[in-house]
């Protein structure tokens, strides 16, 4: 059976919902994606391992040729939820307007396997040298699970690894961690009256939120990197929730924090100045005080820039490398021993937007980059 063209492939992965989500009503499984891209690229000849991450969920693990070294082309198969009536069109059809294809994940970024499978359909008449693997990930969007779980498996992939992620084809060699922190204290309620009924929750929380403050500009003070729109780590006080009535000594206050470290910054070492500062107001305050992630976060990332993978792709894309603020998976590839770099057609400034799109300018030029660098990394022995 003839694999679908290039726009069809598009059009099928649109119509397979996947969204991930951390609210179960809005999760979905990943499976129908994932057998889309088994059946088309075992149908070219690719071994497909299909890795059970949790029920619903799996990455696929595609390769071509053996050995050693090769290049890595990854993806995440989910997207973000989706409200349709923002929508001009409907979100899981494929629809072309203007110069631009429209649809859920077309550019963030089920729309890079196609662009693979096209880049690599001409060259399968030659000899590969070293293998070609393309990888495609659940729940990137919400907890990296699948990139989470290859990393602890260990095994190793290529010597190279570009993500396709939204660059507008700028390869981007550095980005800031995501940490997204909770702070939970737990009081003592009383009669607003006699201020010695209780121990008040929120104001050990203002407490704690001025420790807070106080760690952000020393962190601000002490690290910057000025290849970042903003060189500095940042620390969003996202939410807050305490308390129940005025009269009440609050006895509970939550707060939930975002937290952005540059290259260079340990999440644990910041985690554990947090900890330093808590533990002793929860003693003052006599209140509890729990604190910790409100789920794993994604690392910082940096790339050297004089690597092969760096240097080869700027002089592909004819710009040289850059950052970005948002996560990817690039740390956990990156520690499966692969140099990693982030490359694709999309513009993230339409990614988790009504009405993304893809410009239809881009499909060439990522195809020929990236049967350049199949080329180099896969067609060419090893050195």
């Amino acid at each position: 059976m003839p694999i679908p063209s290039l726009q069809d492939q598009f059009a099928a992965l649109i119509a397979a919902p996947s969204v991930s989500c951390t609210q179960p009503a809005w999760d979905q499984s990943n499976l129908p994606v994932i057998e889309l891209l088994a059946s088309w690229l075992g149908d070219l000849g690719f071994n497909c391992e299909v890795q059970t991450i949790s029920p619903g969920k799996a990455n696929l693990l595609a390769t071509y040729g053996s050995g050693p070294g090769g290049l890595v082309l990854a993806g995440h198969s989910d997207t973000v939820p989706f409200d349709a009536a923002l929508w001009q069109s409907d979100p899981l059809k494929l629809t072309e307007v203007g110069d631009r294809w429209v649809g859920l994940g077309v550019c963030d970024m089920k729309g890079f396997f196609p662009l693979v499978i096209e880049a690599v359909r001409g060259l399968l008449d030659q000899p590969f040298q070293q293998p070609l693997l393309i990888l495609a990930t659940c729940d990137e969007e919400s907890s990296m699970s699948g990139a989470r779980a290859l990393a602890e498996a260990g095994r190793p992939l290529g010597r190279a690894a570009v993500i396709g992620e939204p660059t507008g084809l700028k390869p981007i060699r550095l980005h800031k961690g995501v940490m997204m922190e909770r702070i939970d204290i737990l009081g003592q309620s009383g009669h607003s009256s006699d201020p010695s009924l209780g121990h008040n929750a929120l104001e050990a929380m203002h407490a704690a939120i001025a420790e807070l403050l106080v760690l952000r500009q020393q962190w601000q003070l002490e690290y910057r990197n000025p290849l970042f729109n903003v060189p500095q780590p940042t620390l969003n006080l996202g939410c807050i929730h305490g308390g129940d009535n005025p009269n009440r000594i609050c006895g509970q206050c939550s707060l939930e924090f975002d937290l952005r470290p540059l290259p260079g910054m340990d999440p644990e070492v910041l985690r554990a100045a947090i900890r330093q500062k808590l533990q002793p107001l929860a003693e003052q305050r006599q209140v509890r005080i729990d604190y910790g992630p409100i789920f794993p976060g994604v690392p910082p990332f940096e790339q050297a820039a004089d690597c092969e993978l760096v240097r080869l792709a700027e002089r592909l894309t004819g710009q040289a490398a850059d950052a970005v603020a948002f996560g990817t998976e690039a740390p956990y590839l990156q520690q499966l021993g692969c140099e990693t770099l982030i490359l694709g057609p999309g513009d993230i400034a339409c990614a988790h937007q009504p009405n993304e799109f893809l410009d239809l300018a881009r499909i060439e030029p990522t195809v020929q980059i990236l049967r350049q660098l199949i080329q180099h990394y896969c067609l060419r022995p090893a050195a």
